[in-house]
């Protein structure tokens, strides 16, 4: 009976762990270039005690553990807004962007221009150009972005923007909502990533798809509440008659 108890918590803390990562998802519905995580987890055989004096063979007992999440990279919907200052990537790449812990990656289309004409996110952090962060003068007009990250005005080409790409990008880090840090080296994304000017890349995130989640979690979470609370009863039951019994 203690152990359908363990079994029984651990189904619990995962679906926790679940409900935590839906809730997440949902809160950054509307959140440019978001990417959503999916958890995993896995079967944990335990090894059970063995003992000859037992009449039958002992019958393994299965938990379930947290193996982390997993970073969804799918594309989400392109919305067009006409700003000049607004892109959207396609493809597998990133942004980099310059923020006070280092360098970062994003793929937060939303520019702006900062009070010194930084090229900056709306998260005000410095885009990050193949040169270093772009800067453009109030005296400049005809702003435009082309595919490959050009940034040019009336008097030229002002600088490129950097977009990267990772050997694995199931390993970066979320600092934030559309935020990553990387302990890999980013490679230049070259044709993996274009971008699309006047357009932004909404958040990934299903909505309905998250709340069918959300409500099969809820309903498991009940479920194995019930039973954990049956089996309480059952022991207190148990160990009453056995007072009555001595």
């Amino acid at each position: 009976m203690q152990n359908a108890l363990f079994v029984g918590t651990s189904s619990q803390v995962a679906l926790q762990r679940e409900l935590d990562v839906i809730a997440n998802n949902m809160a950054n519905v509307s959140t440019t270039g978001f990417k959503a995580r999916n958890t995993r987890f896995q079967e944990y055989l335990m090894p059970v005690a063995s003992a000859d004096s037992f009449k039958t063979s002992d019958r393994r007992l299965s938990y379930v553990i947290d193996q982390g999440t997993v970073l969804d990279l799918g594309q989400g919907p392109i919305e067009q807004t006409g700003n000049p200052l607004h892109v959207a990537i396609r493809g597998d790449a990133f942004l980099t962007v310059q923020t006070p812990q280092g360098p970062r990656y994003t793929r937060n289309g939303a520019f702006e221009l900062d009070a010194q004409g930084n090229l900056v996110t709306s998260d005000g952090y410095a885009v990050q150009g193949e040169a270093g962060p772009i800067a453009i003068n109030p005296q400049e007009t005809g702003l435009s972005i082309g595919p490959d990250g050009t940034v040019s005005t009336n008097l030229g080409i002002r600088g490129r923007i950097r977009l990267v790409t990772f050997a694995n990008a199931q390993r970066l880090q979320n600092e934030g909502a559309n935020l990553y840090s990387s302990a890999d080296q980013p490679q230049p994304a070259g044709l993996a990533g274009r971008l699309e000017s006047g357009a932004l890349e909404r958040s990934n995130v299903k909505p309905v798809i998250e709340m069918t989640r959300l409500m099969d979690v809820n309903r498991s979470y009940a479920m194995v509440s019930s039973v954990i609370s049956r089996l309480d009863d059952l022991r207190g039951t148990a160990i009453r008659r056995l007072a009555d019994v001595a």
